[in-house]
């Protein structure tokens, strides 16, 4: 069994640092994961849990790509010329082998290398990123399902793939420090992510722990019919706003998201916890802060700003927000994988 290693962690900014000494990468939103190959592969997820039984059509592609004793950490995306499809990663995450081996076939997933941890049953991780980086392209053969990350240091170029890659769906960007060695758990790396802000209706929300205050607020945008659908939620308040913000909320209590879309219930990830909302009449305005949309919806929850009481629910709509230029993901990562390894 491999061993668990904690993947490095990003912290974020606002801006994409500039001044040199930075080397730039897409910021792949998928599932992190570190691979092991020996005998067998393993693919550990970001918490250590094994994925190899969710995503078969990686292990011989990974086997094929990268020699024993190789340890890699990347993303596995499933790329499509729409962009990414996280709804179609989430689904992999299926009790039913018979399930999760048609998904493999309809909608197979790629393993995105950035970083390469150990080679030959060496640890790589105290040496320079600029090191590993060349070790890991001098390693990995490039294939349909494994390929390596784009890397630059150029901020011109690195800023063009900040706008270009997020009508792909991709989060923004990662830098990182070419002279820095790789710390488990540590946030060193620097993400840039896209925030937008937008108006929506208050149309629910959940309890915390205690009952005394709310623990989310449920957000919805009109659609052209008029319909007020479930777009993702907010949270984050202190202890006092939790208090009065369910005291505002409880007399509120009435019909909101009954004809659209609605929040759902307990996910794969939700781990049991109680999926119970409170609906309540669509009159409560806020701004929010969010990355990116997944679909109609936020892909992150969203970060609360501030109250609009001076506008009207129904001007909250879709056609608010500003939709990215559309970019073919899958001519990207099919060129990734024609790369062929510089010795």
């Amino acid at each position: 069994r491999a061993p668990p290693v904690a993947p490095m962690l990003s912290k974020g900014e606002e801006t994409i640092p500039t001044g040199g000494g930075w080397l730039y990468e897409p910021k792949w939103d998928g599932f992190r994961a570190i691979v092991f190959v020996d005998d067998e592969v393993h693919i550990g997820s970001r918490n250590s849990l094994p994925l190899e039984r969710y995503f078969p059509e990686l292990v011989e592609p990974l086997r094929s790509a990268l020699p024993k004793g190789a340890v890699v950490d990347g993303e596995i995306i499933i790329a499509t010329s729409r962009g990414l499809d996280f709804d179609s990663l989430q689904m992999r995450l299926h009790p039913a082998a018979s399930r999760v081996n048609k998904l493999a076939a309809e909608t197979p997933s790629t393993f995105v290398a950035f970083d390469l941890l150990g080679r030959d049953g060496e640890s790589l991780m105290e040496r320079p990123l600029s090191e590993r980086r060349a070790l890991l392209v001098e390693t990995l053969t490039p294939s349909d399902h494994v390929v390596i990350t784009p890397q630059t240091e150029d901020e011109a170029e690195a800023a063009v793939w900040y706008e270009k890659f997020e009508g792909a769906g991709l989060d923004g960007l990662v830098a990182k420090r070419p002279d820095a060695r790789y710390e488990p758990g540590e946030r060193r790396w620097v993400k840039i992510k896209h925030l937008r802000t937008v108006d929506v209706v208050v149309g629910g929300f959940r309890v915390d722990k205690g009952g005394t205050g709310v623990a989310s607020l449920l957000l919805g945008l009109y659609g052209d019919d008029g319909t007020l659908h479930f777009v993702g939620h907010t949270s984050g308040f202190a202890a006092k706003e939790r208090r009065e913000i369910l005291a505002t909320l409880l007399p509120m209590a009435g019909e909101s998201f009954a004809h659209g879309r609605t929040p759902g219930g307990p996910s794969r990830w939700s781990k049991g916890k109680d999926p119970e909302w409170t609906s309540v009449r669509p009159e409560l305005v806020c701004e929010v802060a969010f990355d990116h949309m997944q679909g109609p919806r936020f892909r992150h929850a969203s970060r609360f700003l501030r109250w609009r009481h001076d506008k009207a629910p129904d001007d909250c709509d879709f056609s608010q927000l500003e939709r990215p230029g559309d970019f073919d993901l899958g001519g990207v990562v099919a060129a990734l994988a024609s790369q062929t390894s510089r010795k």
